[in-house]
């Protein structure tokens, strides 16, 4: 990208976390390409992950940026707003990008690997939007997009991370209920991008590759092979702009929404409603419950979980 695309977001100024590398260095580029200033934060623990190449790759297209090397925890969520703001003013956008995730069976999983999990992926999140809240609600605007995931869905051996990217999701319903009145609003995107991280994925979780195909929700179980198959169906460029879109005053009327994104694929997803309702006017017992509650509330249900014609995979065993 070595050109200026539009002035859409001129004067306005953005904060990228997880942006030195992946579908963050994209996220950056892209903001800055359509005027944004970019605080591109990383803390350069990935590999080839730099958020100062970046900012060098933004300033050669004629874009302004700032590195920003802090935490995207809840011990650096208030350096990397203020830096955003000693640096250039104000604030205006805020894409939580950055994630920290690893894969083990959830009976093996130390309580030092999900807190680290929830503190980048859902603790920093929240972090970071409760620094941001206050100069876009004193200036009566700004846009939030929090990254969450398939793996939100439900994704063998990848529990913790699953937790927090689903809690994502609350949280960006939270946070648009709370600050839409200021003319802030905050959505989610649930991401699926090749790249290295494509490439890395299918090495790691081998070892969880059948169950992970049996137990992940079938849309995202079609789509994967497809993306390490062939990495030009979904680079991670082409999630960007949907998350730049969600930013810009063409989105003015989206608030506290999610929506999947992959390759040329963009859904907006249902919010939860009740499928069946059952009522009575009197307290439910257990006997009234299974007189009822299997052909009104449950008729169609299955246990899809259960993995009984793959009896291999319910032996249990420990390393």
């Amino acid at each position: 990208m070595d050109i200026k695309l539009s002035d859409r977001l001129a004067g306005q100024v953005a904060i990228v976390t997880g942006a030195g590398g992946g579908i963050g260095r994209e996220h950056a580029r892209l903001l800055a390409a359509h005027g944004a200033k970019v605080v591109v934060n990383d803390i350069g623990v990935r590999k080839s992950a730099d958020a100062h190449s970046v900012v060098q790759e933004i300033k050669e297209s004629g874009g302004e940026a700032v590195a920003s090397t802090d935490s995207a925890t809840w011990s650096g969520a208030e350096a990397i707003v203020n830096q955003a703001l000693e640096t250039y003013g104000r604030l205006d956008i805020l894409v939580n990008n950055a994630m920290v995730g690893h894969y083990c069976d959830l009976w093996d999983e130390a309580e030092s690997q999900y807190d680290a999990t929830m503190d980048v992926n859902l603790k920093g999140y929240f972090a970071l939007v409760r620094h941001a809240a206050v100069p876009m609600a004193e200036q009566g605007s700004g846009a939030i997009v929090n990254t969450s995931s398939a793996s939100g869905y439900g994704h063998p051996a990848h529990s913790s991370y699953s937790t927090a990217k689903e809690g994502v999701v609350g949280l960006t319903r939270a946070v648009a209920a709370e600050l839409g009145r200021f003319g802030v609003r905050c959505n989610a995107i649930r991401p699926q991008a090749s790249g290295q991280s494509g490439a890395d994925y299918a090495v790691t979780t081998a070892k969880w590759t059948k169950l992970i195909s049996l137990g992940m929700h079938p849309r995202t179980v079609s789509v994967l092979p497809r993306m390490l198959a062939d990495p030009e169906l979904s680079p991670p460029r082409k999630i960007s702009p949907l998350v730049v879109w969600l930013c810009t005053e063409a989105a003015a009327n989206i608030n506290g929404r999610t929506f999947e994104v992959w390759g040329n694929t963009i859904c907006l997803l249902s919010e939860p409603e009740p499928l069946r309702t059952l009522t009575s006017d009197h307290d439910w017992d257990l006997d009234q419950l299974d007189a009822l509650a299997p052909t009104v509330l449950a008729a169609d249900l299955e246990n899809r979980f259960t993995l009984l014609d793959h009896p291999d995979l319910r032996v249990f065993t420990r390393d």
